[in-house]
């Protein structure tokens, strides 16, 4: 009688083992979105802190408040250049813009090496797509509290509590 050896696994055993995996896999998925969207929205929250701390720094040599992100380089360096890089900075599956507030004036004469710099800037953190890179939408303005809109919009000045929109520090 002819006896053979058999090494490895059987078909059945391998597809076992896929499947298995497979299940492990969905139910990590979600842990790991949420896990990641809580990253992102942390570091949408660090980028309006940094904005509104090199905006009161840059407030005390202009006089007032830098209307572009770039504005916070070329007059010093009040950000770090990965955050002044263009007017609109894609961070951490965010777009975050510095644009001149609803109540802004132009202050007539800055100080040296200053541009544009005005009386008021409201800086914005939205999600580039809602759900999968954040779910919440941030701002900050002159008075350097960061708000936050559950639907992931921007909030927008005049700041107010209620509905969708909080103070969250």
């Amino acid at each position: 009688m002819l006896h053979r050896d058999h090494d490895g696994f059987t078909l059945i055993e391998l597809l076992l083992v896929v499947a298995i995996i497979g299940i492990i896999a969905a139910i990590a998925a979600p842990g790991l979105l949420r896990a990641r969207m809580a990253g992102n929205e942390a570091s949408a929250i660090g980028s309006m802190r940094a904005i509104s701390t090199a905006q009161h720094a840059y407030a005390g040599k202009c006089n007032g408040y830098a209307p572009v992100l770039t504005e916070l380089s070329l007059a010093g360096t009040f950000l770090s250049p990965d955050m002044t890089s263009g007017p609109v900075l894609f961070k951490s599956g965010y777009r975050i813009t510095l644009t001149a507030g609803a109540s802004n004036l132009v202050l007539p004469s800055p100080s040296a090496g200053c541009t544009g710099s005005g009386s008021s800037y409201i800086a914005t953190a939205v999600p580039m797509s809602i759900g999968t890179s954040g779910a919440r939408g941030f701002a900050t303005d002159e008075g350097g509290a960061i708000w936050q809109d559950v639907t992931g919009a921007a909030p927008s000045q005049p700041f107010t509590p209620g509905g969708n929109v909080s103070i969250i520090q």
